[in-house]
């Protein structure tokens, strides 16, 4: 009678098992002589079927790329990573500005909080003095007294000692609002501090996942391959060009408009080499910003710390107005800056793995240039 059930599902083990009960099989009718050459036999043939199938599964998990691929790849996460490094710049100055301005009314309002106290203690001299000589009725103490002239002096003293206190109640009563007002403040700006930091880690952790995405992209590719694809920026030509843009730039001197853009070249010629560290701004490493602002900053001249915030300060010009030391922007999103040094190049530090470097500006898309003031 057929069988209703559903035929199982075979698994690896049990078609391994079957391929050796098969074999074991034609062992127990060709007799012992046969059993060496069918254990042989099902060895291979196990070892056959486990390899095609770790095979199957490894082309199935990790799809194989070609070199050009690896580096297409790499690049869009390495630029991914400047993306979100620009995003913590902005995050990690903004966290600054709230801790130091939470520092600010943490001080202010000790200080308001001291002034206070010295006040209270002044109104209570005042209080104690009015009710030491407030128990007689004045009229009483008039008559009483041996001197008018002195008790008067005295009750006009005391009169005007009641118009100070009247003047240090509603002191103190004007104090306590304004460090309460301090105190709100001071809660508003703990907030925007918490907010800030954890955009800062959100970006941070971004920038480390991209990095390890492509570092194990990287990995994929044998060391001739890996060095032939890190000896480029990740933007465009091999570090071996670079190098000799470098030396063709540095032979002569850079004609700057002014004093502080020379200086600003000069600070980056002398970075050339340096690491990319991302969230660095010298002296030891740099990213993108980091450079182009401790190259103005030497030249006395403080720039923002992102590139969104850098285009915007100084004087925006075209593309047909460069001259050395302007700051040229790259991508749509303005991820990315350079050092403009005439002659089309410009100085930048491209990205983790590449150091800072002379590059032509035409190697990414040209999105804006601004002339620090």
């Amino acid at each position: 009678m057929a069988s209703h059930r559903k035929p199982r599902q075979r698994s690896l083990t049990g078609t391994l098992t079957g391929t050796f009960t098969g074999i074991t099989g034609i062992t127990g009718l060709t007799g012992m002589r046969g059993g060496t050459a069918a254990r042989t036999a099902a060895t291979l043939a196990l070892a056959s079927a486990a390899g095609a199938t770790g095979v199957v599964g490894a082309a199935q998990a990790e799809p194989s790329l070609t070199p050009a691929q690896v580096k297409a790849e790499v690049d869009r996460l390495h630029h991914e990573a400047e993306a979100a490094t620009e995003k913590y710049n902005g995050a990690k100055e903004k966290t600054s500005r709230a801790q130091k301005e939470l520092d600010r009314l943490r001080d202010e309002a000790a200080h308001r909080s001291g002034r206070l106290n010295a006040s209270r203690n002044a109104l209570g001299s005042i209080a104690t003095a009015q009710y030491r000589s407030g128990g007689i009725d004045p009229a009483v103490q008039l008559a009483l007294s041996s001197s008018p002239d002195d008790y008067l002096e005295r009750a006009a003293a005391v009169e005007r000692a009641g118009s100070r206190q009247a003047a240090a109640v509603s002191g103190i009563q004007r104090q306590l609002r304004d460090i309460e007002q301090v105190r709100s403040e001071a809660g508003e700006k703990v907030a925007e501090l918490r907010c800030s930091q954890a955009a800062l880690e959100k970006h941070k952790r971004t920038v480390q996942e991209k990095l390890r995405e492509a570092e194990e992209l990287l990995d994929r590719l044998t060391a001739e391959q890996r060095a032939q694809l890190l000896g480029g920026d990740g933007h465009g030509p091999d570090a071996a060009a670079s190098a000799r843009a470098g030396r063709s730039a540095s032979r002569g001197p850079v004609r700057a408009p002014n004093v502080r853009a020379a200086t600003a070249v000069s600070y980056a010629f002398g970075a050339l080499g340096k690491p990319y560290v991302w969230g660095a701004t010298g002296p030891n490493g740099y990213d993108c910003s980091g450079l182009t602002q401790a190259a103005w900053k030497a030249a006395g001249v403080s720039l923002p710390r992102t590139t969104f915030t850098q285009i915007n300060a100084g004087q925006r010009i075209s593309r047909s107005q460069l001259a050395p030391g302007d700051l040229v922007f790259f991508y749509s999103g303005v991820s990315h800056v350079g050092l403009y040094i005439g002659d089309g190049q410009m100085i930048h530090a491209p990205r983790p793995g590449a150091p800072v470097r002379v590059a032509p500006i035409d190697e990414m898309p040209f999105a804006g240039a601004t002339r620090p003031a």
